[in-house]
């Protein structure tokens, strides 16, 4: 039989962290965060069974009717939670995406890096000595000889552009996906397909630049390249924080801190696979006409800037009231 005394020592650090959790959630649950949405879930169902507990080894206790609130409180906040599900998909926009893009930007900053710096590293190498550049990456000698013939083969695309955007967002997700589920490989396929790339993109670069051609390339990449890198970058965090959990679970166990990481990575992924799909229609309706370099750059700008405020600023307010002093 189990001493009330006993199942406070035991189980009051999850009460008060239910509290939280129900004083957060009142004023819309929407100010959690995805893993703090099944937290709230998982300690209600353990609350209800000490409840069970106490009422049937301490029916009278003052401890028995402190629970059987506890519990009341939670199903409230639960219930609301269930009756407002058409608002579900207008929360993980304005609040769920944007909150968990901006707690796991250290993965994304990671990824971007692991990426960025190998193809800083290509392009100059590749620009010295093209032979060089083209063994940092196997099989792009086609595109290399494209190149070097002045051959601008993003042009096909203008002869059916609405197959081609799906051609190129299907193309673009796979690389998303497979930096995502590299994670389970411990990172270290996450950390190949963003290197891989870096390396393609860096050696494509600096050749085109190299024989005069990078004007013309890059009328091309301009107005698509922002968001496309944001996604394989954001993709590429997702998968790292899968990789991180299994190697550092913190308090939790591996199994405990996977599941809370790939739920994380999930609404990363969904994010990057709409921006992706943003970028495809970029790439194949105004990438390769020929508007001016100028107002490419505008769009590529002018989308970063609207990504990034979003990402960065929306939800802020929620975030800030569960923080203010109770």
């Amino acid at each position: 039989m189990t001493t009330p005394e006993h199942q406070i020592r035991q189980r009051h650090k999850a009460w008060k962290r239910l509290e939280e959790l129900i004083a957060r959630a009142n004023g819309g649950i929407g100010q959690l965060p995805a893993d703090e949405l099944r937290e709230l879930g998982q300690l209600y169902r353990q609350v209800c069974t000490d409840l069970a507990i106490a009422r049937r080894d301490y029916p009278d206790h003052t401890l028995t009717n402190y629970l059987n609130q506890l519990v009341t409180r939670a199903h409230g906040v639960i219930y609301r939670y269930s009756a407002a599900e058409p608002n579900r998909v207008v929360t993980f926009f304005r609040y769920t995406l944007p909150h968990t893009f901006r707690a796991t930007w250290p993965m994304t900053l990671t990824a971007a890096l692991v990426f960025l710096l190998p193809a800083i590293a290509s392009f100059i190498a590749a620009f010295r000595d093209p032979a060089l550049g083209e063994t940092f990456v196997p099989g792009v000698d086609f595109i290399v000889n494209q190149i070097r013939n002045g051959e601008e083969w993003w042009l096909r695309i203008n002869e059916g552009p609405a197959a081609a955007s799906a051609e190129i967002m299907t193309n673009n997700i796979t690389v998303a996906i497979r930096a995502f589920a590299g994670g389970v490989t411990l990172g270290l396929y996450t950390l190949y397909v963003l290197l891989v790339n870096g390396l393609l993109l860096g050696t494509i670069a600096g050749i085109a630049q190299r024989f005069d051609f990078a004007a013309n390339l890059w009328g091309f990449v301009a107005a698509h390249a922002t968001l496309e890198l944001s996604a394989i970058f954001i993709a590429g965090g997702a998968g790292l924080q899968l990789g991180w959990a299994i190697l550092r679970p913190g308090t939790l166990s591996r199994r405990g801190a996977l599941v809370v990481a790939a739920r994380r990575a999930v609404v990363l992924l969904i994010g990057c696979a709409l921006i992706l799909v943003a970028a495809g229609l970029i790439e194949a309706f105004i990438s390769p006409t020929t508007l001016p370099l100028a107002l490419k750059l505008f769009v590529s700008i002018s989308s970063g800037i609207l990504l990034y405020a979003y990402l960065l600023l929306s939800g802020q307010n929620r975030e800030q009231s569960s923080k203010a002093p109770r």
